[in-house]
């Protein structure tokens, strides 16, 4: 997926402003967790902010629960004609999701 972004490009601000108003929206606990300075330039992320890196490694790594074999037995029924909609099967299943809505 790509998005095509127009306009003019933000204007640039002191560093120090940038640093100021982002810990000023990040709440002092979580501006002190992450720092950055002159030249150097490093970062220290939070023990929240690992534990997100560590899950979205996991994620990306692990399969996605999804019955390929399944997948690709419907691909094959499609392609060649013989999958048949239960379209009551869908109603009903329709109507007990909007059910469990409205409770």
């Amino acid at each position: 997926m790509t998005h095509k972004i127009e306009g003019a490009s933000p204007a640039v601000r002191p560093a120090e402003t940038v640093a100021t108003s982002a810990a000023q929206r990040a709440g002092a606990e979580r501006a002190q967790s992450v720092s950055a300075t002159g030249a150097s330039e490093s970062v220290r992320l939070t023990g929240e902010a690992e534990s997100l890196q560590a899950l979205e490694r996991q994620l990306g790594s692990a399969p996605a629960g999804i019955d390929m074999a399944r997948v690709n037995a419907l691909r094959s029924a499609i392609a060649d004609g013989t999958y048949r909609v239960d379209a009551e099967q869908i109603a009903t299943r329709m109507l007990d999701f909007d059910r469990a809505l409205t409770k």
